[in-house]
């Protein structure tokens, strides 16, 4: 018996609408002031710039897809037309677990500042910030070419965006999407802010306003990481249960494919949020900056006292 996703489709077309357009507008405008103010408005890069521009670079890869994936979903698309469906979705996927793996990068860079700071001049630099993302690149580049390999089957009409093949709900790229696509960044991003937060607050006598807000600010960006993609990558997961087989009930499937749609779609709102966030990114490193020159400031006038 055949089970029907038609009522799924119905719902989802117009909620595409709502969030895709103004996520696409938003986050095109967005992500271009941003290039726009790092790339020409300030005269210095630095450790956070550099990641910044990267996280921006990542976001537009993300957002330029989306007209395309609204037509996708209204529309099938002919045989040809495989090949540029899979530089589309190569597009989308590289946005997405690149600014995964440059949030995470983020979160390590702030970490070794707030926390190490005596070793910080060591381990933090423009030109290593440079070759993080260039490697970032590299690998996102590598572990996204196997989409152009989904669909080498098609020979008939088919939506672009909608109904891989087999092939890509293999248990190995399902398992390294969802630990090394997500659980591991997450993993490190959470572990990465905890510390830091501890470090801000671990200071004598009342917390300073700058340290509060750092506080707040690493809370935030967390939020903004976890909140879009651990939905999404559950979702992921129940739907490799249903194309291996382990679900099998009708309902369950169509809510299922409701929820991965759905799920998708919201964590694309990240872009925006992400360009939201940089204001209040490079407000945080310089309170950070700000309490740890007071606190090296401290440290040496108690040494050059007791000695």
């Amino acid at each position: 018996m055949n089970c029907s996703f038609d009522k799924t489709e119905a719902i989802m077309k117009p909620l595409e609408l709502v969030i895709y357009v103004p996520v696409f507008v938003f986050g095109l405008l967005l992500n271009f002031m941003a290039l726009y103010v790092f790339c020409f408005v300030l005269k210095k890069w630095t450790e956070s710039s550099i990641y910044m521009t990267n996280l921006a670079l990542m976001d537009l890869l993300l957002v330029l897809p989306l007209p395309f994936k609204m037509h996708a979903g209204r529309f099938k698309w002919s045989p040809n037309k495989k090949v540029f469906c899979s530089f589309l979705e190569s597009l989308y996927f590289m946005g997405m677990y690149g600014s995964i793996y440059t949030i995470m990068c983020i979160s390590i860079d702030r970490y070794i500042g707030i926390c190490h700071p005596f070793h910080a001049k060591h381990m933090r630099s423009v030109t290593i910030a440079r070759v993080v993302c260039l490697l970032i690149w590299v690998f996102i580049l590598l572990v996204i070419s196997p989409v152009y390999t989904f669909r080498t089957e098609v020979t008939e009409d088919f939506h672009c965006f909608h109904g891989f093949s087999d092939k890509s709900w293999q248990v190995a790229i399902i398992a390294s999407l969802e630990v090394f696509g997500f659980l591991l960044p997450a993993l490190v991003l959470v572990v990465c802010s905890v510390q830091s937060v501890r470090a801000l607050r671990d200071t004598r006598g009342r917390s300073s306003p700058e340290r509060q807000s750092g506080v707040r600010i690493i809370y935030s960006s967390m939020a903004a990481f976890l909140i879009p993609f651990t939905p999404s990558h559950v979702a992921i997961f129940l739907q490799y249960l249903v194309r291996s087989k382990t679900i099998t009930d009708c309902e369950i499937k169509q809510n299922i494919s409701l929820i991965v749609q759905l799920t998708l779609c919201l964590s694309n709102v990240t872009c925006c949020l992400d360009a939201l966030c940089y204001y209040f990114i490079a407000k945080e490193v310089r309170a950070s900056t700000n309490v740890l020159r007071n606190s090296i400031i401290r440290v040496r006038s108690v040494s050059t006292s007791e000695a």
